[in-house]
């Protein structure tokens, strides 16, 4: 959250340092990485940067072949990009870095029979106690895509924007554990050691996040 602050805060600045330029466009989108907001400068023929912060919370459910989940989705990056225009017109190539805050905040769910099921073996619900985790990934993470729109070209006010990329997040990390675990310490310990089993089956759940598919439709303005 700090680092998502701080790009804010460069956001920020880098549409002030534009907008007194009179040189400046912004974008504002929706998409895969949430609601967003980018601000984009000139810096050389035919390139321009572009700084901007996305968002959004999700929730939904989902399971693993033991245990239901409930997940929370929250997108939350700061991104960095070169957009590069190779012909006259809008198309561009768009690569840069994001710092990433994506994350999964994860809740087990017992069955209606109330148990769960951890690494094949059966517990009831009230000796396991609650069951809950995050699922995080690379904090730097690659992004590489193509587009739609100049938002600073010369006949601009008002505009289009799409993006379609992917943003290299990288293999993700799960952290699953239990907390107010009722049995007798051997079947406690035993808990724990199912639990890290089903962490690992989490991480193997999630690993087509590694690469995030992103695309966003926007307007922009041109100051």
């Amino acid at each position: 959250m700090k680092k998502f602050s701080i790009g804010f805060a460069a956001l920020l600045t880098l549409s002030t340092m534009g907008v007194a330029q009179a040189d400046a466009g912004i974008t504002a989108s929706v998409g895969t990485t949430g609601a967003g907001l980018h601000v984009s400068v000139p810096v050389a023929t035919a390139l321009n940067a572009r700084v901007g912060i996305n968002g959004l919370s999700i929730s939904r459910d989902g399971n693993t072949s033991d245990v239901d989940y409930d997940y929370k989705l929250k997108m939350a990056t700061v991104d960095a990009l070169l957009d590069y225009f190779p012909m006259a017109g809008g198309f561009r190539v768009s690569g840069g870095l994001a710092y990433n805050g994506n994350k999964i905040d994860v809740n087990g769910r017992p069955k209606s029979s109330g148990t769960y099921t951890l690494n094949g073996h059966v517990y009831p619900a009230t000796a396991v106690g609650s069951l809950n985790g995050t699922v995080d990934f690379h904090k730097v993470a690659p992004y590489l895509g193509i587009g739609w729109g100049n938002a600073v070209a010369a006949d601009k006010g008002w505009g289009f924007s799409t993006d379609i990329g992917v943003l290299f997040q990288g293999a993700p990390n799960a952290s699953l554990s239990n907390r107010g675990c009722t049995a007798i310490a051997a079947v406690c310990s035993q808990i724990a050691t199912d639990v890290a089993a089903e962490s690992r089956s989490l991480q193997d759940d999630t690993s087509s996040f590694k690469a995030y598919p992103v695309l966003r439709l926007g307007v922009s303005y041109k100051f």
